[in-house]
């Protein structure tokens, strides 16, 4: 890949299946950027083992999200490099030099450290405590100057920003420190109406769902918390489905808000329409993911190429690192 313009980076944990928050949050925006941007897009397997007990399921994870994000319009043939983190290892190289010139106080203090030593109080281990210092590493590592992140993750990418200054101020300009391209999304809320949309707590809706389980999904989700009985006047402006139908149902939201600001149409009308548009616009995304399942090999080959075109930008970072650093 030659930098002739600007390079992105992002990573997510392998998950398996994604959701409907995992889309409208980050996979749609990957595509979208391919048009502007040299993509690189990494599942980061090795983060996932702060947190993951179960590690029998990385493999068919790993395997399940590359479908979700290949099926999505995720294209290597477009240049994009996808690949899975510990496949180059160069980056536990980097998060280790990286490790050196990051002050301890700055990683404990991290509200999200604390608030993974609330969740996991026995399990408090040294890579969770180093977490944020791989995820710069990942970003570094390929001298990405553009991260597309949502407020949420902000805190995480100054962090990564902090950690290249001091690098840079120690040794020289090597690392370049990425910029913040905020998403579409801040914000995707499950079918609770009010957690953020989470397989851990079972409010999720599959982007490969078949159309009776999106349905089904659907027809569970919480809407307007103030409209007890049909008849009553609608708010829009407080409901989860009508959020999502502003996005998925462009020719038909307004008729919607009016329709249920007047109590034209009661919440039960309302999802089910939902339901019908979410299944059709990820008609063709299931056809496309049925395909590619045909030939798991290949998807694995993908990933390995991946691997290949990523690896030989992070030999030339980590070299001139080395270098920087005075490593012989």
């Amino acid at each position: 890949m030659s930098q002739t313009k600007g390079r992105v980076f992002s990573g997510a944990r392998p998950t398996g299946r994604q959701h409907l928050g995992n889309y409208l949050g980050a996979i749609r925006n990957y595509v979208a950027m391919q048009d502007s941007y040299e993509c690189i897009y990494c599942i980061v397997d090795l983060h996932a083992l702060t947190t993951l007990e179960n590690t029998g399921m990385l493999r068919e994870w790993t395997y399940e999200m590359a479908l979700d994000w290949l099926a999505a319009g995720m294209d290597p043939d477009r240049g994009t490099i996808i690949f899975v983190q510990s496949h180059v290892p160069q980056v536990t190289e980097l998060h280790t030099i990286l490790s050196m010139v990051t002050p301890l106080g700055w990683l404990t203090r991290l509200p999200t450290f604390k608030e993974k030593v609330r969740q996991q109080p026995d399990n408090v281990n040294y890579g969770l405590v180093g977490y944020p210092v791989l995820m710069a590493s990942d970003i570094a590592l390929y001298k990405a100057d553009t991260v597309p992140v949502g407020v949420d993750q902000l805190p995480h990418l100054e962090f990564t920003r902090e950690i290249v200054r001091r690098f840079n101020a120690h040794f020289g300009d090597i690392l370049i420190e990425p910029q913040a391209k905020h998403t579409e999304f801040t914000k995707v809320l499950g079918t609770d109406g009010q957690q953020k949309m989470s397989k851990s707590l079972n409010n999720h809706i599959e982007i490969a769902a078949t159309p009776d389980e999106i349905t089904q999904r659907v027809m569970g989700m919480v809407t307007d918390p103030a409209r007890r009985y049909r008849n009553d006047p609608g708010h829009p402006e407080v409901c989860n489905v009508y959020s999502l139908h502003t996005f998925f149902s462009p020719g038909d939201y307004e008729r919607i808000e009016h329709e249920c600001r007047s109590a034209e149409i009661g919440c039960v009308q309302c999802k089910r329409l939902f339901a019908q548009h979410l299944s059709d616009y990820f008609a063709p995304f299931r056809e496309r993911r049925a395909a590619l399942a045909e030939n798991p090999d290949h998807v694995w080959d993908l990933l390995t190429d991946g691997a290949r075109r990523a690896s030989a930008i992070a030999s030339e970072t980590i070299a001139q690192v080395k270098d920087a650093v005075g490593l012989p």
